[in-house]
């Protein structure tokens, strides 16, 4: 059985530290997002390191582009994110060509500590 969505949000200089470990589904993704959004409302900073370590067959193509047109609400461009996945980015470089498209700053990362310096550069 797959362990259930966690989703650990906290503030930093930059914007918010996501971590969020359970099982990869576009249901799981869309309901972090849902749980980020309003917590970038309030932050400091307009960064969101998103450290993801769900687990299970990673999303398709055409689900990571149903993630991001289904986030087009929350202005998501607005933000500089980077999306941390430190098994390995597999199929998860669609999220960023796709957010990209949509004129989201948004870069995929292995390393959360080179993720963190490139949300901080001016």
């Amino acid at each position: 059985m797959m362990p259930a969505l966690q989703v650990d949000i906290e503030e930093r200089p930059f914007g918010v530290r996501v971590h969020v470990t359970g099982e990869e589904t576009i249901e799981n993704t869309q309901a972090y997002w849902r749980q980020i959004v309003p917590r970038m409302e309030t932050a400091q900073g307009k960064g969101v390191l998103l450290i993801d370590e769900l687990v299970g067959e990673p999303m398709t193509e055409l689900e990571w582009l149903e993630v991001v047109l289904s986030m087009e609400y929350a202005k998501l461009w607005r933000y500089r994110i980077a999306h941390v996945k430190p098994s390995g980015v597999d199929e998860v470089e669609y999220c960023e060509l796709f957010a990209r498209d949509q004129n989201m700053d948004a870069k995929v990362f292995v390393d959360e500590t080179e993720a963190v310096r490139w949300l901080e550069r001016p």
